[in-house]
């Protein structure tokens, strides 16, 4: 970027303190909230995080630095919910994906699903995709979820939305496409489950044992100095 196309110092110390402005409105919003997704809190975030991020653009472009924290934009959050206060119907959106870690043992699951039912011999167990239709026919979801080693499958990312309505759906209404229709400003609540999680959990663990090992370094260090003897003074 050019000289003259930098912000000037006069604007990132405006952008600074248009953050420190946003941060006590959220404050704010936050001590006088009215419930759980009060909409005042939704835009006093949604202000925080635009006021943060022109800061953190005019502070590398004038200095090159960065801020040290990072607040998610309004596209990772939920929009705060719009829906009835006594919903009279919900619906819940469930997605979990699998990795077929084990093909063999998915196979003979299926071979032992046709042979219970007498249908041993069937060409359907003899591939993968008529392996998965026979198991997922045979058991329902949540079984499979909790047993999914057992059948040759390996868990990735799972979400599950609960929504609300005034009146349930007309029967077959939503079939063809399940999750198109759904309102972000009607999700009661959502749990997601991820491997990203973890791995920013196992991040943490990791800088922990690390300061562990260095503390534990530095204690041997220091018994090894207090068994050396000191100097007489005749010998030096």
């Amino acid at each position: 970027m050019s000289d003259a196309a930098q912000p000037t110092a006069a604007e990132v110390r405006a952008a600074a303190e248009a953050v420190k402005t946003a941060l006590d409105r959220h404050l704010a919003a936050v001590e006088r909230r009215s419930g759980e997704d009060d909409p005042a809190v939704y835009e006093a975030f949604n202000q925080l995080a635009a006021a943060a991020e022109v800061y953190d653009e005019l502070l590398y472009d004038r200095y090159d630095e960065v801020t040290p924290f990072e607040i998610p934009g309004a596209e990772d959050a939920l929009p705060p919910y719009t829906g009835p206060e006594e919903p009279n119907a919900l619906s819940v959106l469930i997605r979990r994906d699998y990795a077929v870690a084990e093909p063999q043992r998915l196979l003979a699951q299926a071979q032992r699903i046709e042979a219970a039912d007498g249908d041993e011999g069937s060409p359907a167990s003899g591939t993968v995709h008529g392996a998965l239709g026979l198991l997922f026919g045979e058991f329902e979801p949540d079984e499979i979820a909790s047993r999914h080693k057992e059948f040759g499958l390996e868990e990735g990312d799972s979400t599950l939305w609960v929504t609300a309505a005034d009146e349930p759906a007309d029967p077959g209404e939503w079939l063809e496409a399940p999750f198109e229709q759904v309102d972000p400003q009607q999700v009661v609540c959502r749990f997601d489950v991820s491997a990203v999680f973890d791995d920013e959990i196992d991040d943490v663990d990791d800088e922990d044992d690390d300061a562990e090992d260095l503390e534990d370094d530095l204690d041997t260090d220091l018994d090894e100095d207090e068994d050396l003897e000191p100097l007489d003074a005749d010998r030096r």
